[in-house]
Formats: C-alpha cells, sequence, structure tokens
C-alpha cells in the first residue's frame, strides 16, 4: 500500500470512530522517520486508548500487520507507529501543550533535516 492511501486510511477510520481536530503534516522534507505525521484528539483516556487499538486493528486488515501502539499505559496520549505515517492521539490540554502542529510547521532545509 502507498504512504498517501495509508494516510488517508488513518485519516478515514480516525474519522469515522469520532477523533477531533485531525490534522495531517507532511514530513517529507522535514524528517527521515516518516512521510507524514497526523494528529487528533480524542474526548477521554478510553476514547484515546479506543482509537489507537482500532486503528491497529483496521490497519491490520489492510495488511498492515506490524504497527503497534506506544504509550499504552499513557491517560492523554498514544502513539500508532504505521510505517511510513506516525499518528499522535491526545487529550486536547496534552495536544496544546506540546503543539506539535506549530512545531513541524517550520521548512526544514534538507540537510538539516532530524532523523
Amino acid at each position: 500500500m502507498e504512504v498517501a492511501e495509508i494516510k488517508k486510511n488513518i485519516e478515514k477510520i480516525l474519522d469515522n470512530n469520532k477523533a477531533q481536530s485531525i490534522t495531517s503534516i507532511d514530513l517529507k522534507n522535514k524528517s527521515y522517520i516518516a512521510d507524514y505525521m497526523i494528529v487528533a484528539s480524542g474526548t477521554s483516556s478510553r476514547h484515546l486508548q479506543s482509537l489507537s487499538e482500532i486503528l491497529v486493528s483496521e490497519l491490520k486488515k489492510l495488511g498492515m500487520d506490524d504497527c503497534r501502539i506506544e504509550g499504552k499505559n499513557s491517560i492523554d496520549w498514544k502513539l500508532v507507529d504505521a510505517h511510513d505515517v506516525i499518528v499522535h492521539l491526545f487529550h486536547p490540554e496534552k495536544r496544546e501543550f506540546y503543539d506539535l502542529e506549530k512545531m513541524w510547521s517550520e521548512e526544514i532545509p534538507k540537510q538539516k533535516a532530524m532523523i
């Protein structure tokens, strides 16, 4: 599956499961860790946990067997590693605190891209 298709599927899965404020960030010229980062909010700790588990389950059905969840013990943040797409799921207050959208909004010269 192509990266753009993975990104589109993730956005759809999150939207279908009532994730809020879904934002995609293009990392292609900013980092080598992934092509895209998707940031979304959940309404509660249970919602964040459900979103992460549903996302991994649905991606598995699409043939992506080795996606994993980080932050399983966290009540306000989860990360789903979907190969070339990283998904951050936050409780709204933590999302505002970390403000990943702002941090990754600046253009970074390719020779200075972070690993």
